[in-house]
């Protein structure tokens, strides 16, 4: 046998996991949980507040909508506040209370385990017949059962990239590249098979892997996490040693009846007893395994449970956790600052600047005036009527190409002369204000400078 056949034949071999079916009290409030925010990522691209959607992230026209409200390129400031916002929030939730954001909230363990999953169950039944089914050679009966699963695998995946992709494009323009023919949305149809394809490789192949391998953030646990957090842990204290015990008999042997049922119910196949672990995801399964069999031995429950690393080795415990503290205060500075600017945040935005290459202008009847160009910016949904007057002071405004109106979430560029009487001018340079003015309110206002030698020069 040749050199490359050996590094063939000892190069590892995937374990596949076949998880059992989960059951009890936690997966119950984990399905009510998942399946809530499953229904609102459906439905959250159709939700429309004042004509816009209720979230949009298109990253192409660089428009994005949160919550209806409509942020551009010249909002990128407040749009980071709140990415920092979401991600302190994670890590604050990591520190206290570990990886419950992969097994609770996560869309790649919603997805899998609450739908692909649960598909398969039904189709293949649970984790013994699934692994007796993928041993046993190709059979009719086998051929339907996988081609089945695999089918409806695709077209979950095919609905999820649609959805997605709404969150990009919005539904909309989604279904014009629905009923369009293909030819004038290549790139649209070309990026949902693409979306497809992925989806399908990460919920029928991928899988646990995304979680324990690909994902950065599970790897960031190590460095979150301190004796003080909470996690999902095995009381070794009160489990070991391990031993097979009778209902009601006196036996020398901690609770755990190694049962092994904590391990097979792990979606990403690791023994929760070996201690805590980065590719544990929080997901409670094994909570509710080990407490159905405590139950039955008329055991205490929380042989598995969420704990701290001091608990489970009787440390006395700490007053408080001084980074959870720190990054609380850390996030409601944050959430302050987001508040205050979505609050002060204008309609118009604006950009005012002296016309290139141009100078002022003395006239005959003793005016001087100044050119400008103005770009203007519609961040809401509506049109807007506006008009342009100077914030106090005698100038007065003469535009070239006047507009009474700015489009919903359009920009115009103007031009317009900025005009005084030359006995008003006192400096070289005057500070000027003008003023966005729509519907008698000022919606915005706008600084520059206003050039001209001062009166009787």
């Amino acid at each position: 046998m040749g050199t490359a056949g050996m590094a063939a034949e000892s190069k590892p071999k995937r374990n596949w996991i076949y998880a059992k079916k989960p059951a009890g009290r936690w997966f119950n409030r984990r399905q009510w949980f998942g399946y809530t925010l499953l229904t609102f990522f459906i439905a959250a691209p159709f939700i429309k507040i004042g004509g816009e959607p209720f979230l949009l992230f298109n990253i192409i026209a660089r428009k994005f909508v949160l919550f209806g409200s409509v942020f551009w390129p010249q909002d990128l400031h407040i749009f980071v506040f709140g990415m920092l916002i979401a991600m302190v929030c994670i890590v604050l939730f990591t520190v206290v209370y570990g990886r419950v954001w992969c097994g609770w909230a996560c869309p790649q363990t919603i997805f899998m385990e609450l739908v692909f999953r649960r598909i398969e169950y039904w189709i293949e039944g649970d984790w013994t017949q699934q692994k007796k089914l993928n041993q046993e050679p190709i059979t009719t009966g086998k051929y339907v059962k996988k081609v089945a699963k695999h089918m409806i695998f695709l077209l979950i995946s095919f609905l999820i990239s649609n959805i997605f992709l709404s969150y990009i494009i919005g539904v909309d323009q989604l279904w014009k590249i629905m009923t369009d023919p293909v030819s004038q949305h290549l790139g649209g149809f070309v990026s949902i098979i693409l979306f497809t394809l992925v989806f399908y490789g990460v919920f029928a192949y991928l899988r646990e892997i995304v979680c324990t391998t690909i994902c950065p953030y599970g790897r960031l646990q190590g460095v979150l996490l301190d004796d003080q957090s909470i996690t999902i842990a095995y009381d070794h204290r009160r489990g070991e040693p391990r031993g097979h015990r009778k209902k009601g008999a006196e036996q020398a042997i901690g609770d755990c009846v190694d049962c092994s049922l904590c391990v097979q119910v792990c979606p990403t196949g690791i023994d929760i007893r070996n201690g805590l672990q980065m590719e544990c995801v929080s997901c409670t399964a094994c909570i509710d395994a080990c407490d159905a069999v405590m139950e039955k031995l008329d055991r205490p429950k929380r042989l598995i449970g969420f704990f701290s690393v001091n608990e489970i080795e009787g440390n006395a415990k700490k007053p408080g956790n001084t980074r959870a503290i720190a990054y609380t205060a850390v996030l409601s500075v944050l959430i302050a600052v987001f508040g205050w600017l979505i609050f002060s945040r204008s309609q118009v935005d604006g950009t005012l600047l002296r016309a290139k290459g141009s100078s002022y202008q003395v006239h005959e009847d003793g005016t001087v005036s100044n050119l400008y160009s103005l770009e203007l910016i519609n961040k809401t949904s509506t049109d807007m009527p506006f008009t342009l007057e100077t914030v106090r002071g005698s100038m007065t405004i003469r535009v070239v190409n006047p507009s009474a109106e700015l489009k919903a979430g359009a920009t115009a560029q103007l031009t317009f002369f900025l005009i005084s009487p030359q006995q008003s001018v006192k400096t070289y340079k005057t500070d000027v204000k003008i003023g966005v003015v729509s519907n008698g309110k000022v919606v915005e206002t706008l600084k520059t400078t206003f050039v001209a030698p001062p009166g009787g020069q």
